[in-house]
């Protein structure tokens, strides 16, 4: 909270770190101790946002953000990271694009040596080109397996399917990034490469931070 400046347009993540820092902002909203305005990165953060009483805002007339909060899957010694675990990665990236500074919170367990080591990338796709993805995907091979229920694809709030990829550890990110952005259908994925500021790691005891700028 002390990273967060009043009159503030905050970009609010998704998934469980992001949930425990919106709550928390909502409290200090309510006591009137912060007046600030939040940008939802799926339906279910805005929905949060509103429990809380957070006003939110939107991208319209190019707003910029102060600061995003948001959690990741795994974070690099460079701070890159994956993320998309929670399926909200092409709104987190968008808005984490759009942000002065963009600020992670996470366990200790989410830091890796290097992206890809727990073995999963996300990767979102058009349903038009669900088929031919997977082709193109396994040919990369990054092994897709499509997000499911009950053999049934689910689908993002922004209407398209996830490709889970099978990965190894990625020798080169940079690469791997641009050769899935080539494949048409693909609408984003969960690499985040050099876009991080700072990583607040939780130990247990309190937050370890990390500041990329300073390193």
């Amino acid at each position: 909270m002390e990273l967060i400046p009043n009159h503030a347009l905050i970009g609010l993540g998704s998934g469980r770190a992001s949930r425990a820092f919106i709550r928390a902002l909502g409290e200090r909203v309510r006591r009137g101790a912060l007046r600030v305005r939040g940008i939802p990165t799926s339906e279910e953060t805005a929905g949060l946002a509103r429990e809380v009483e957070i006003p939110l805002a939107t991208l319209a007339n190019g707003a910029v953000i102060d600061v995003t909060v948001d959690g990741a899957d795994e974070v690099d010694p460079d701070l890159n990271l994956i993320k998309g675990y929670g399926r909200a990665m092409v709104r987190e990236k968008i808005i984490a694009a759009c942000s002065r500074r963009f600020l992670i919170l996470v366990g200790k367990e989410k830091l890796v040596p290097r992206l890809g080591t727990r073995g999963r990338l996300p990767v979102e796709v058009t349903p038009f080109a669900l088929c031919i993805c997977q082709r193109w995907l396994e040919q990369l091979g990054c092994h897709p397996a499509v997000w499911a229920q009950n053999g049934q694809p689910l689908i993002t709030d922004n209407g398209n399917n996830i490709l889970d990829c099978a990965v190894e550890p990625i020798p080169d990110p940079r690469k791997l990034e641009s050769e899935l952005r080539a494949i048409p259908g693909v609408v984003g994925t969960g690499l985040f490469l050099g876009m991080t500021d700072v990583v607040l790691v939780g130990n247990g005891d309190g937050l370890q931070l990390i500041d990329e700028r300073k390193r």
